[in-house]
């Protein structure tokens, strides 16, 4: 019986209290898990940009050996947020075997991908499952450079492939009023979020105060409401190409984000996860 289940059927409080304790310590375990991995995955698609910034590829397939199977889904999930391509995560089944999770974007139904993948390419994959948005998939480790080329062509086949590539959908605007912690806490307790129920995300335009590099690829930003004297703690992960210069952004910027509960040393603030930095329109 899993723990939520006891956790369920438990008669005492006690024992109900100490069951929710250890589901609170695996879902934050789960939660360190995931953002190491799509730490890794959006710093290996940055290796799969043309100096445009263009994505070269119209499918994207991502492996790492240290991937844990229970999170590739929303690993990319995340990364296929940030290219707005189909992305396929993939983790060790066993020494021979990976196992993947796609997820798609509008207009490109991922199984009939697969389908027309399996039927151009006789065993390539091993055996698929899913649905428009959403598949699984397992192939032999060996196959995975064969398969990355086949994904990637056959989505590009797709007539809606390049359909809405740069288009970045929100939830909107926030009053500078809810952003704010209670917010955020609002939406942690809302979820768990996961495909046709996404984490909401935010945009508006934001003055950057300042701006520095940590761990050579992220940027720490302190950023403000203008004319509101309202300041934020902001962080955007992975921003940086390899090898260039960082140029800290300033002034009026557009950012896409969410909002984050960050927890240091027993205190909680909140923090903006900015997914998209983008120049000011007018």
């Amino acid at each position: 019986m899993t723990i939520g289940v006891q956790c369920l059927l438990a008669e005492e409080e006690a024992h109900a209290q100490r069951l929710a304790a250890r589901l609170d310590a695996l879902n934050e375990e789960r939660r360190a898990i995931e953002a190491r991995m799509q730490q890794e995955a959006l710093g290996a698609v940055r290796q799969l940009r043309e100096p445009a910034g263009s994505v070269r590829r119209s499918g994207v397939c991502l492996f790492e050996e240290s991937w844990h199977q229970g999170v590739v889904g929303l690993v990319a999930s995340r990364v296929k947020e940030r290219v707005r391509r189909p992305v396929i995560a993939f983790a060790s089944a066993d020494a021979a075997t990976l196992r993947g999770s796609a997820r798609s974007t509008p207009g490109i139904h991922i199984r009939d991908v697969l389908d027309s993948i399996a039927a151009r390419h006789p065993g390539l994959i091993d055996r698929f499952g899913g649905h428009a948005m959403a598949a699984g998939l397992t192939l032999e480790r060996a196959k995975l450079d064969e398969f990355a080329r086949a994904f990637d062509a056959e989505v590009a086949r797709c007539p809606a492939g390049a359909i809405a590539a740069d288009a970045v959908e929100t939830d909107g605007e926030l009053a500078v009023t809810e952003i704010a912690l209670a917010t955020a806490e609002a939406l942690r307790a809302g979820g768990p979020w996961g495909q046709a129920f996404p984490e909401p995300s935010f945009d508006g335009l934001f003055s950057v105060r300042s701006a520095r590099v940590i761990a050579d690829r992220h940027v720490k930003m302190w950023v403000e409401v203008p004319r509101t004297g309202r300041s934020f703690d902001a962080i955007a992960f992975n921003h940086l190409e390899d090898d260039a210069p960082f140029e800290p952004p300033v002034g009026p910027m557009q950012l896409v984000y969410r909002l984050e509960v960050n927890e240091y040393q027993g205190e909680r603030r909140l923090q903006l996860l900015v997914d998209h930095l983008l120049p000011a329109t007018p």
